[in-house]
């Protein structure tokens, strides 16, 4: 945890909050610090700055703050994410969260399991919670926003095109594409497949929708190395 998140709910006044939570026991077991120490903080969807600790005790630990400077900047993307399974799901939240991502858009794909549908780690608390630990590691304080389409052919045909306008659309995926741009700077909407990429189908559909496919070489990904690799490649 390199930014003590804190929320509305924890102030107890303008420039001063009590946190009891699993924040308490990292002060305590990873901080070790002790009343008068300082600590870097945010307030979730506000501002960074620092905090004094002014009580520690094994109940609850309460800080004066200061917030003065704004958080970092997202990265201009938007990304369309097939569904990963659930174990790499909650590493992909962590990751699009410290990286920048604003918006992301879990989407259906032929390879796509029925089952990875049901998973609790959809639940809007438990995605809440992965986006969080991702704030905190890259100091941010802003939830990216999380959409669920579990209906390809609707979502691409009828919203992308939409989503995609005034943007540059690209479609991550193996073969004989252009290479993936580096360094842009200029609005980009990205996709990524499963494990196992698109099927031609799902591609001629993106495509179509303005997304244009590219690679990154010969090597096959895992989806959370793609997502890090593509992102840290095109800003």
């Amino acid at each position: 945890m390199n930014l003590l998140l804190l929320e509305a709910a924890d102030l107890v006044a303008a420039d001063r909050a009590v946190v009891r939570d699993r924040r308490l026991t990292h002060i305590h077991e990873v901080h070790r610090a002790e009343a008068g120490e300082r600590l870097r903080v945010g307030l979730l969807g506000g501002d960074m700055g620092m905090a004094r600790l002014l009580r520690l005790t094994p109940d609850e630990a309460e800080l004066a703050i200061e917030l003065d400077r704004a958080p970092p900047a997202k990265l201009p993307v938007t990304l369309l994410l097939a569904l990963p399974r659930p174990k790499m799901l909650r590493r992909v939240l962590q990751t699009v969260a410290a990286m920048g991502v604003p918006r992301l858009i879990l989407l259906n794909s032929y390879r796509v399991e029925k089952s990875f549908w049901q998973t609790p780690f959809l639940e809007p608390q438990a995605i809440r919670e992965q986006l969080l630990l991702g704030l905190e590691q890259a100091r941010d304080t802003v939830l990216p926003e999380v959409v669920i389409e579990k209906r390809f052919k609707p979502f691409v045909e009828d919203r992308l095109p939409g989503l995609a306008a005034g943007t540059r659309g690209l479609l991550g995926h193996p073969g004989d594409h252009p290479p993936c741009p580096r360094a842009l700077n200029e609005p980009v909407t990205l996709a990524i497949g499963p494990e196992g990429g698109w099927i031609p189908y799902e591609v001629e559909k993106l495509a179509a929708a303005g997304l244009q496919p590219v690679q990154l070489g010969e090597r096959i990904l895992r989806v959370e190395t793609a997502v890090s690799a593509l992102l840290a490649r095109l800003f």
